[in-house]
């Protein structure tokens, strides 16, 4: 039966209830805005309110009778080639804890790239799952990790025959794409399932002059961030299944242990308009951000001090396997600023919010919803960081290690690091401890040092040194990083 991509069952369900006028003796207490704070209804508009309603019960029966969400799955699971299609509602950090916990289980082995997403990690610690790290490509000249390559992949499998699975990146918020084809084929020579964290890349799908997608390229689960280059609302997710590998009964299990039990109604409906927009309009939108973006580049690119990386930079020399331009990834060096200099003075000066930012670049993210007007703002607010940068007081120096300094040595399982007994330590004497908190340069969210991994000087001095150049670390115990949590010395598998 031919999929119908003109319906979007979640909203024609919240349509129908207001045609209905069904009146609500249950969650949420506002009742459909009647009871909300006016300053908040002036800020925020009745419509969200009114969007706000429970999932059973409300936009279906308390039986879920009327099938709307999986309806829903099933139309976004055909518009991109999947077997089938699990929304959520607490943003791809869930899903792709679910998708680690329906591959491995505690004490079990897991290939993970090492350049993996702190969500990545925070399932670690919670499932027990002894992570075996792969490396990715590092760009020593650029200082930046690109996806691992099959090769690498192969060498971890021929080590940990016991692994039950293997987890990859792709693409990374710089844009870099892993050669998915061939990690997947290294997957199923041992019947085992590749799980695809694609959080940046739910728009790949819909043009074929992007870089292919995990479930095109045979990955068994790909976690999607529909919020992230889509036209959701925050916090949506979906996670894709295909093959024989992981039951999707398993998988929904999962995510169930993991998930609300009041998802929004809100963020259901942002992914079920979404996929009908690209199901029917997606060729024709991402073609135009992609006309946009080449344009962007390039006058970026006539830009004093400004280079924008591009595929020469990422896939040369066995790096980075494709290339997806939206991301626009612009390297600051000859301006002689960091990436969090001209974030901020994008911001306070310009009022333009970039979103990555880094020792040396920042991130000027173009999707299908930018126009020439958008992007002749950012062109012009560009221009002028150019001629102010000169003038910006001199940043202090990020202490970026080579990237042989920035591996470190697995001591102790995250979970056993984390919850274990621990002891707060002097930053000056925290080298060589085993660490029990992840820290983590925000965004892009990939976390420097992990519980468990034994701390060198070169990293400590990166993240000390970061932290007084603007680096954002949200997570650490110590906000100011005097003090780093490790584990307690007679704890220490050392000592």
């Amino acid at each position: 039966m031919t999929a119908d991509h003109h319906r979007a069952p979640v909203l024609e369900a919240l349509v129908d209830y207001h045609r209905r006028g069904q009146l609500a003796f249950s969650p949420p207490g506002h009742k459909q805005a009647r009871g909300a704070d006016p300053s908040v209804r002036e800020a925020l508009g009745d419509a969200v309110f009114l969007g706000d309603l429970l999932a059973s019960g409300g936009l279906d029966d308390r039986l879920t009778r009327g099938q709307v969400l999986e309806r829903a799955e099933e139309l976004m699971a055909d518009a991109v080639h999947a077997d089938h299609t699990f929304f959520t509602t607490c943003g791809s950090s869930l899903s792709v804890k679910a998708a680690m916990l329906a591959v491995a289980g505690p004490h079990e082995k897991l290939l993970i790239g090492r350049d993996a997403h702190k969500s990545v990690v925070s399932g670690l610690i919670l499932s027990g799952i002894e992570p075996v790290w792969v490396e990715p490509c590092w760009d020593a000249e650029r200082r930046i990790a690109h996806p691992p390559s099959a090769e690498s992949y192969e060498k971890a499998f021929e080590i940990h025959p016991d692994a039950k699975g293997a987890l990859v990146t792709s693409p990374t918020p710089y844009g870099a794409c892993a050669e998915l084809d061939a990690i997947a084929e290294v997957c199923h020579r041992r019947s085992l399932p590749l799980v695809v964290d694609e959080a940046w890349g739910a728009h790949l799908p819909f043009h074929p002059a992007l870089p292919s997608w995990a479930m095109d390229a045979g990955a068994d689960i790909c976690v999607t961030s529909i919020h992230k280059m889509g036209s959701g609302l925050e916090q949506g997710s979906v996670f894709h299944l295909q093959g024989d590998l992981v039951q999707p009964q398993v998988l929904k299990m999962r995510s169930d242990l993991l998930g609300t039990t009041s998802p929004s109604v809100l963020l259901y409906a942002g992914m079920d308009g979404w996929r009908r927009q690209m199901a029917l309009h997606g060729r024709e939108l991402m073609g135009g951000a992609l006309e946009l973006a080449t344009d962007v580049r390039a006058a970026i690119e006539e830009i004093d001090g400004m280079h924008v990386n591009d595929r020469d930079d990422f896939c040369r020399q066995g790096l980075a396997d494709d290339f997806d331009p939206l991301p626009c990834v612009i390297d600051l060096t000859e301006l002689g600023i960091t990436g969090f200099q001209a974030a901020d003075w994008l911001r306070e000066h310009r009022h333009v919010d970039m979103h990555l930012t880094d020792h040396r670049r920042i991130g000027a993210q173009i999707t299908h919803a930018d126009d020439r007007d958008t992007t002749s703002q950012l062109l012009t607010a560009l221009e002028d960081l150019a001629q102010a940068a000169p003038h910006l007081p001199r940043a202090p120096r990020v202490e970026v290690p080579e990237p042989a300094e920035l591996r470190l040595a697995q001591a102790m399982l995250p979970r056993d690091a984390f919850f274990g007994p621990t002891e707060d330590v002097p930053v000056s004497a925290a080298a060589g401890r085993v660490t029990a908190e992840m820290i983590t340069p925000y965004p892009p969210g990939i976390p420097a040092i992990l519980p468990g991994e034994r701390l060198t000087e070169p990293v400590v001095r990166y993240l000390t040194t970061g932290m007084k150049a603007g680096m954002n670390l949200p997570d650490p115990s110590d906000p100011e990083l005097k003090t780093i949590r490790v584990v307690a010395a007679d704890a220490d598998p050392a000592e």
